[in-house]
């Protein structure tokens, strides 16, 4: 008998594949607008509209009155969007003038690696043998992908920005579950692009990037790219991954975490014509191998919290994971 997939099965494959693919073409779509726009003042753009349609729409649904928008989640919302998107996103447009599409992707694929370490010097959770051997992996895949004369390997200044980057999604989606924000992922990750799309502004302004701006200058191609970025990667795939989250099982969504580089990778040499060799080829099959070990490893008991307020909304204390961090690492 042939297997004939239900309705459902097709949607989450259908979704799977969206996430997949429009993730891991940002990479793509970064490199790009950046050729003639200015990267902070873009990502500030890409991520305020973004943000502001998220927070309008999704705050029409879901329990309004529970679930009421205060300026303690706003406060939250800006401790949050600071490390996601002005050290993260911020650091990847800003790397990518120096660093190939292909090995940004490859350096930002390293994310779980540093929420697991995160996840052990701070809040004392335990690693496994397998997120041990994952750690090790991905570090030492990103010691063989940078080259330190930048010769052969990725830009030493860029390489450094895009780790940093990495560690400040972490940092982001870590304090995602431990701040105040409201329950409904949407409200809260348009939350966060707005602060994060406010503080990018704010970077760009003292970098002198408003001086430097010429509305002349900005290319068809660029242009294209920015609305790719703000309605595909920031919309459309986050959608599905919210919908994702719900429909399937949470280590098949993980998935997208090894296979985003991968796309990346390729797109960056079929489009853009980056090289791609032997050193590039093992040291991003080290650290996607390190990814998925990291990713599938079970979770170890940590030690005993502190608890919580009894005032900390119930969703916040049950809930671990930042919706908007997860959807945007490296997009």
């Amino acid at each position: 008998m042939r297997f004939r997939p239900t309705r459902r099965q097709a949607a989450i494959a259908a979704a799977l594949v969206i996430v997949y693919v429009v993730w891991g073409s940002t990479y793509l779509g970064i490199a790009v607008a950046i050729e003639t726009l200015p990267p902070f003042f873009m990502s500030a753009l890409r991520f305020g509209v973004a943000g502001a349609i998220l927070f309008v729409v999704a705050s029409r649904f879901g329990d309004r009155a529970a679930d009421r928008v205060r300026p303690r989640q706003w406060l939250g919302a800006l401790v949050t969007g600071g490390p996601l998107f002005l050290l993260g996103n911020g650091g990847v447009v800003w790397a990518q003038q120096s660093v190939p599409s292909g090995i940004a992707a490859l350096l930002i694929a390293i994310v779980p690696l540093w929420i697991a370490l995160l996840d052990r010097v701070a809040f004392g959770t335990r690693l496994t043998w397998r997120a041990v051997v994952g750690l090790v992996l991905g570090f030492g895949g990103i010691v063989l992908l940078v080259d330190p004369q930048g010769a052969r390997g990725a830009d030493s200044l860029g390489a450094l920005v895009l780790v940093v980057a990495g560690l400040g999604w972490a940092a982001g989606t870590l304090l995602s579950g431990r701040v105040a924000l409201p329950s409904r992922p949407l409200v809260s990750a348009g939350m966060q692009m707005l602060a994060g799309g406010a503080l990018l502004a704010v970077a760009g302004a003292v970098t002198g990037e408003l001086g430097e701006t010429r509305l002349d200058a900005f290319s068809g191609r660029s242009l294209a790219a920015f609305g790719y970025l703000i309605v595909f990667g920031s919309l459309v795939a986050f959608s599905a991954y919210a919908w994702l989250l719900r429909a399937t099982r949470t280590s098949l969504v993980a998935t997208y975490a090894y296979v985003n580089p991968v796309v990346a990778v390729m797109l960056g040499w079929a489009v853009l014509g980056e090289s791609v060799d032997a050193r590039m080829l093992v040291a991003g099959g080290v650290i996607v191998a390190a990814v998925a070990l990291i990713v599938s490893a079970p979770r170890a008991p940590a030690r005993p919290p502190a608890p919580l307020p009894a005032t900390a909304p119930a969703a916040r204390r049950s809930e671990g994971r930042s919706y908007a961090g997860a959807a945007t690492r490296g997009r």
